[in-house]
């Protein structure tokens, strides 16, 4: 079977993209330069938004199934999730070409938006969503979804509803089973378990609480808050259980070793998503106040107040981002069993 010839500007259907630019201030026959500059910017934005979506479905439906570590699944998950991240970095550097748009140019045309605002956008919220960001930790909570569309709200309300990278991440975590190995709980040296805790974590959490100076000695409870609880409860505002937070732990106390290398690359990359998104706000922030100050969004919003709330409030990883509050020099690791390193170092 022969193909027939697929010309460039069909492939990319060219006709379609280049001219969906239509000004509203031609027509109205007020022209404004800078609208073609905003238009094509947002709508970029989509796209990449749309790419985004493309690639972290992808690896929720990996990570749906059971996943052998050792196989390219985990790899295919890790680089997908770096090119989100390299993704994001590109919608951070495109504010900089929006900036190139001074307050009277924006005002040109501002009036004639409303109510259009990015806050319509219901790809990022569904991206949010798709991530882990719960309802309940939004910020706005009573008009996030006021101004979108009934089937844009019901994509958003499914995303939701489903389950999420996070907890999907937590199931991963929580299945490590170095710990389970009855050698084990035999061959950690150190101090005894108590309460049924496993040598190991006993004898971390006492070279932690050695590391800790006098104003932090708050962190103990802290750490056994975290890492010490039941299995099964997770903390306050938690998604990650406390067997996911250890195994957690470990991966980033140990990540030199080989077995441990993707994993710990998979983490890293989470906390390289929540870092680019929280500079994406951070610089939407500062563009919207020094593009129009303390004047409203044209949806409505409180604009530059509305956006720094969001900042502050929607981290999505921030639990595997505080296990760095734990970590302790390599030199004071706790000693790990012959056993255990076999594992950890693919040795027979």
């Amino acid at each position: 079977m022969t193909n027939k010839a697929v010309h460039y500007s069909d492939y990319l259907q060219l006709d379609k993209i280049l001219n969906a630019q239509e000004l509203e201030s031609d027509k109205l026959s007020l022209h404004a330069h800078d609208e073609m500059l905003f238009i094509m910017i947002h709508q970029a934005y989509e796209l990449w938004f749309k790419q985004v979506l493309f690639e972290i479905d992808s690896a929720i439906a990996i990570m749906h199934q059971p996943m052998n570590d050792n196989s390219p699944e985990l790899q295919t998950i890790v680089h997908r999730f770096n090119r989100c991240v390299t993704i994001l970095k590109v919608l951070v550097h495109q504010i900089d070409i929006m900036e190139t748009m001074t307050p009277m140019d924006f005002l040109d045309f501002r009036d004639m938006l409303r109510p259009a605002s990015g806050f319509q956008s219901w790809q990022f919220k569904t991206i949010e969503a798709k991530l882990g960001l719960k309802f309940e930790h939004r910020h706005g909570q009573e008009y996030y979804t006021a101004q979108l569309r009934p089937q844009q709200v019901e994509i958003i309300k499914a995303a939701e509803h489903e389950k999420s990278l996070l907890e999907l991440v937590n199931s991963w975590l929580e299945r490590m089973p170095f710990f389970e190995e009855p050698e084990n709980w035999e061959n950690f040296k150190g101090l005894e378990g108590k309460n049924g805790t496993h040598t190991y974590w006993a004898t971390y959490r006492e070279c932690y609480r050695q590391s800790l100076s006098e104003a932090e000695f708050g962190n103990l409870a802290y750490f056994d808050d975290i890492f010490l609880q039941s299995d099964t409860l997770k903390t306050e505002n938690g998604s990650l259980s406390a067997k996911a937070n250890r195994a957690a732990l470990f991966i980033m106390l140990y990540r030199g070793y080989p077995i441990l290398q993707l994993p710990f690359q998979l983490l890293n990359s989470l906390l390289e998503i929540d870092e680019q998104l929280s500079i994406w706000r951070y610089r939407h922030m500062s563009m919207v106040q020094r593009i129009i100050g303390t004047r409203l969004g044209t949806g409505g919003s409180s604009g530059r107040d509305y956006l720094k709330a969001a900042l502050d409030k929607h981290y999505i990883f921030k639990e595997i981002a505080r296990l760095t509050s734990f970590l302790i020099e390599r030199r004071k690791l706790p000693e790990l069993s012959p056993e255990m390193e076999k594992r950890l170092g693919f040795i027979k």
